[in-house]
């Protein structure tokens, strides 16, 4: 059944009282209705105070591991391919089990995956250690043997022996004389964990005693640190290094190229292999407590080249059981996950439904014997028997021995708005909520709102190759819509959902554009080139016709009529285009906002006989009707009257600026009549016989509706609150507002004061209004020109001019440009401008006169919209 939008649906205040044992049964039925509203019966008690708190928590636990489900598939790109047939349902409790087993499994498996990962990782930077770390003792191994063979041939004895000294083979860091064990100290960072170590190795000086020919006999402590830093921060590390240790350490690092993978963050970095030496257990600790300081990871180290290789041969072979066991673990965890996504998305939608029910339950009374629940809430009069029908198989299939009692209530409490929308008229219904909610059964705006917002905006719009730009846009959305509702972007979506508005525009913008016949800024002869000719020859064009330029154009005799659609293209490029254009735009804008704003009132006595207010129609629509009329609907006449009236021989040339002061300034004198010397200072403003008299008795007119609509409503309605307590009622006046509800709002203590201001600023604004609201649709005229303005600058200063060069290249970038103008301009900010321009006029100067919006939206309990906001 189509739901009129003219008005707000009729509601209805219902009662049900649920059986325990069927109520959740029927609140689901009613939400797959999706047409009742409950009402918040536990408002006082707080969310962990109500009765289904428990089971609210339970649903969002499982909420919660079904979007960490969705990220780890998300995470591992796993494409959902649901399997055939139909999956079986499973209930709240078991569903619970089978999420809760699930969660632990999947836990488990990244938490070994980590593991695994971050050991490799580990080991990876090892490899690089030794290999990098090798590099650096071959060369000093090199520069050893070369020193050495130096030193023997120095140290020769006079009897032909030599000096013992240290052998090629001898460790870098420690004395052949020197058999100590080597001390590897293993530790590991307090939160990573890393292998790292820090070796000391006792060892004799190496010092070469000049004097004795010798070795020195005093003993030291050297030892090095190798492990990897960051790239970005080596040249820090240095030099905190070099400051910590006073210059006593000797410093070597090597860049790795590509980047590594770091074991704690688990992503790729560029890093360095740095070896550390240094003397002294003091040096040691700062060297220690710096690298934990930069998070520089730290390894084992082996001075024994057979070690090393050792050393790193397990490396590899633990690297390679690494990869296969990361292999094995990611094909389980892929299996686990493929097997979730295939029913991921019924699980959310059960839990997600769930959770709606049992937030819903916790608005509903509970019997004090816990034998039934009662609820209260709003339907629409004319989903009265869906939602009956709805209760009903919810009784049948809950097999309860009490069915569902729905009994409706008597009530003054204001109902909920509610009107039903399709996707075409859903984007004109927001822009007038987004103003404000209807009052319940007003006259709704957006009726209107479908045909003027779109037309108004053309006309600030209009050009013929902008709005087709615009329709092919449109059309695009509107084609696509089913494909493109899928789009996760929040300035898409914006666009996207006022298609259909953008396509009405689009078309308008055409209709506009065509009227001012305007192509892209250029004119169509779509009908003839022109109906004017040059008045001393017919044949000459208008770039020649002298006699036209200073006596004007005459109309062609052969033709004798206006041009057939629009703006004759002969007005393009001429000195008057802009003169002529600006007059006709500015009085066209003057009486399509007096047309508006003057529907506007009327639609206000709609609303004022809907609801039987007689005391509104009287004392504010005929005065304001009148008023608005006297002022501005006779300045829309004369408009008409000047475009209509006048001719090449007797043309009207009254200035309508003047006529309407002059009104006011001197009624009557629509001349400039001089009192002394009886001559008329203008007297073309003098357009027809009487015009003195008709204009004075219209500012008389608008003087008497002035006090009309400010003091008849606050008497009127003192009196009758004075005859009701005079008859011994106690009965509630209501104020200014519900009265003009005609009873359907809440009732207040009558106040005279309070009304009678409020009814000094409703008439005051009224007065103002008229003048402000009716001037500020010449907003209508200033945009039109400002589009018509740019899109010429943009066509001759751009396009134009790089096709009078006849440079290829200079066409086509001065082409680009005038693209990049005509979309990033014309097609983005100017259609912005005129779309807030176009929607600042139907909420300020139209709306005003007759909407409320101080209702609320009726909100059904829907599981399409729970579902929706969840984005399942």
């Amino acid at each position: 059944m189509v739901m009129d939008l003219f008005r707000s649906e009729e509601m209805m205040l219902c009662q049900l009282i649920l059986p325990a044992d069927s109520a959740h049964e029927t609140i689901t039925k009613l939400g797959e209705v999706g047409m009742f509203q409950f009402k918040d019966l536990n408002a006082d008690k707080t969310a962990f105070a109500r009765t289904y708190a428990s089971q609210v928590k339970r649903c969002d636990e499982m909420l919660r591991k079904l979007r960490f489900f969705a990220e780890q598939i998300a995470k591992a790109d796993i494409m959902v391919s649901p399997k055939a047939g139909v999956q079986r349902p499973y209930e709240l409790d078991e569903l619970e089990g089978k999420l809760h087993e699930l969660e632990t499994e999947l836990l488990e498996a990244n938490s070994n995956q980590n593991k695994l990962s971050r050991s490799h990782s580990e080991l990876v930077e090892l490899q690089l250690v030794l290999e990098k770390a090798g590099g650096f003792f071959e060369d000093a191994m090199r520069d050893v043997s070369s020193i050495q063979d130096e030193l023997h041939a120095r140290a020769h004895l006079p009897d032909g022996s030599s000096s013992p000294g240290p052998s090629i083979q001898t460790p870098l860091l420690n004395s052949a004389t020197d058999g100590a064990a080597i001390e590897l100290q293993v530790r590991r960072h307090p939160s990573t964990q890393p292998l790292c170590q820090a070796s000391i190795f006792p060892v004799s000086d190496l010092v070469l005693d000049q004097e004795t020919g010798g070795m020195a006999s005093n003993s030291a402590r050297l030892g090095f640190v190798t492990g990897l830093v960051l790239t970005e921060k080596a040249q820090a590390f240095e030099r905190v290094l070099f400051r910590a240790t006073r210059g006593n350490m000797f410093l070597k690092m090597a860049h790795i190229d590509g980047l590594v993978k770091d074991p704690v963050l688990g992503t790729k970095l560029e890093k360095t292999v740095f070896v550390v030496f240094f003397a002294g257990e003091r040096a040691r600790t700062k060297i220690l407590k710096l690298c934990e300081a930069v998070g520089a990871n730290r390894y084992p180290f082996p001075e024994d080249r057979a070690r090393q290789s050792q050393m790193n041969a397990e490396v590899n072979g633990r690297l390679r059981e690494l990869h296969v066991t990361l292999d094995a673990g990611e094909r389980q965890r892929e299996h686990v996950l493929s097997e979730m996504a295939v029913s991921l998305a019924d699980w959310s939608v059960q839990v997600g439904r769930e959770k709606a029910v049992y937030h819903t339950l916790n608005k509903l009374s509970v019997d004090v014997t816990r034998a039934c629940l009662v609820a209260e809430g709003w339907c629409p009069v004319v989903a009265k028997g869906r939602v009956t029908d709805a209760i009903d198989r919810a009784s049948f299939q809950s097999s309860a021995q009490v069915s569902t009692v729905f009994k409706e209530l008597p009530t003054k409490e204001a109902p909920p708005t509610y009107f039903q929308t399709n996707k075409v008229t859903e984007v004109f219904q927001d822009i007038v909520d987004a103003y404000g909610v209807a009052r319940y059964r007003e006259v709704n705006p957006a009726v209107f709102t479908i045909v003027t917002f779109p037309f108004l905006f053309a006309v600030m719009f209009g050009d013929f190759g902008h709005g087709l730009l615009m329709l092919l846009f449109s059309s695009f959305l509107v084609i696509y819509e089913k494909k493109l509702s899928n789009v996760n972007n929040e300035i898409f979506n914006m666009i996207y959902a006022g298609r259909y508005c953008i396509l009405l525009m689009s078309i308008f913008s055409m209709y506009t554009g065509l009227l001012y016949n305007e192509f892209f800024s250029m004119p169509m002869s779509l009908f003839g080139s022109s109906h004017y000719v040059c008045p001393s020859d017919p044949s000459l064009p208008f770039s020649r016709c002298e006699a036209g330029a200073k006596d004007g154009l005459i109309m062609n005799p052969e033709l004798d009529t206006p041009y057939m659609i629009g703006v004759d293209p002969v007005w393009h490029g001429t000195k008057t285009e802009l003169q002529f254009t600006n007059s006709m735009k500015m009085k066209m804008s003057v009486i399509m906002g007096v047309v508006q704003m003057t529907a506007g009132i009327f639609l206000s006595a709609v609303n004022h006989r809907h609801f039987k207010d007689n005391l509104s129609m009287i004392c504010e629509f005929i005065p304001q009707v009148l008023f608005l009329m006297a002022m501005f609907g006779y300045l829309s006449l004369l408009i008409i009257a000047k475009w209509c009236m006048g001719t090449r021989e007797h043309p009207i040339t009254a200035d309508l600026y003047h006529v309407m002061i002059y009104m006011f300034l001197s009624p009557g004198n629509v001349d400039c009549m001089d009192s002394i010397t009886g001559k008329a200072g203008c007297s073309e403003n003098l357009m027809y016989s009487g015009q003195g008299g008709v204009q004075l008795f219209l500012v008389f007119v608008m003087l008497v509706c002035i006090p009309w609509m400010l003091l008849p409503k606050p008497l009127i309605l003192k009196k009758r609150h004075e005859e009701n307590m005079r008859a011994g009622f106690n009965l509630l006046v209501e104020d200014d507002d519900d009265s003009s509800n005609g009873g359907n709002g809440a009732h207040a203590e009558f106040e005279f004061s309070d009304i009678l201001v409020h009814q000094i600023i409703h008439t005051i604004e009224f007065v103002l209004g008229a003048v402000s609201n009716t001037a500020s649709y010449l907003r209508l005229w200033a945009l039109s020109l400002a589009h018509a303005e740019l899109s010429a600058v943009f066509w001759e200063r751009i396009l134009m001019l790089g096709i009078s060069l006849k440079n290829p290249a200079v066409i086509v970038a001065c082409f680009f440009m005038w693209a990049m103008a005509t979309f990033g301009v014309l097609m983005a900010m100017e259609s912005l401008s005129a779309f807030l321009h176009a929607l600042r006029l139907h909420w300020v100067e139209f709306q005003n006169k007759f909407y409320c919006g101080d209702g609320y939206k009726f909100v059904a309990f829907s599981f399409a919209e729970v579902l929706s906001e969840m984005h399942l």
